[in-house]
């Protein structure tokens, strides 16, 4: 199958399993307009994939993602089309994710910020290399969370674990994430793909309509949830681009 997606996203075939990799590594792949678009391509296309069995998704070069492109927000904050199409686009994107007729296992091989952290928290089987790690800096830069974390993070982890983060945007070391439900495994640097990939092969491996069926009982938790939540979450981050604090947060970051 030929897969319709930007440059930005490579979609490489091994046997049953895709290898999906996100190609801005000179800017740690943070998520352009061209990037977010193809993100939200993606899904539906690794589930029309007859041939498919699992996907795994990773970075190219030192990041999995740096998160949100701030040129991207300077626009959306100018442009309130713009902004609604975006906002609109993370809707889909969220959903797709979580109706993608295949498993997915994330190989964070370095920093998964913003949109690149709610990926992994989208993903169904998370290995991480030790020296990366999770941050959902919404809050921080003056965003409400629609597409982050936190519209997840409750069924992985506790309520109160995911509030800190949230709120705070801190950190999340692989090894904590590990301990707290966030990532599965951690590996060393240098090993978390072809981690990733031996799993991905050894589920590809498994009966295909027990596999599948099975990842849509367990995700129609989430989508349950995240339907509960995201129109409000979207609504909300929708008002944060008219507020001064983001806007001198960008500044702030455009300045540098």
């Amino acid at each position: 199958m030929d897969y319709d997606l930007p440059g930005v996203i490579r979609v490489d075939v091994d046997g049953p399993v895709r290898v999906v990799r996100l190609m801005r590594p000179e800017q740690l792949n943070a998520v352009n307009d061209e990037l977010h678009l193809g993100l939200t391509r993606l899904f539906p296309q690794l589930s029309a994939d007859p041939d498919a069995r699992v996907a795994v998704i990773t970075g190219e070069g030192r990041a999995f993602s740096a998160g949100g492109d701030f040129d991207l927000l300077d626009r959306m904050a100018a442009d309130r089309s713009l902004r609604h199409a975006v906002i609109a686009e993370g809707r889909e994107l969220v959903l797709n994710m979580i109706r993608c007729r295949i498993p997915v296992v994330a190989a964070v091989n370095g920093p998964a910020v913003g949109l690149g952290c709610s990926v992994i928290a989208l993903s169904d089987v998370v290995y991480m290399a030790e020296s990366a790690y999770l941050s959902d800096p919404h809050v921080t830069v003056g965003l409400v969370a629609a597409d982050g974390g936190p519209l997840t993070w409750p069924l992985h982890t506790s309520l109160l674990l995911a509030k800190e983060y949230a709120f705070t945007g801190d950190r999340i070391p692989a090894a904590r994430a590990a301990e707290i439900g966030l990532a599965n495994h951690v590996c060393p640097d240098g090993e978390v793909l072809p981690a990733a990939l031996a799993a991905a092969q050894k589920i590809a491996g498994l009966p295909r309509q027990a596999v599948e069926a099975t990842k849509r009982v367990l995700n129609l938790h989430a989508e349950r949830a995240v339907l509960a939540t995201i129109d409000f979450a979207m609504a909300s981050e929708t008002e944060s681009f008219d507020t001064p604090e983001l806007r001198s947060n960008i500044d702030r970051f455009l300045e540098r």
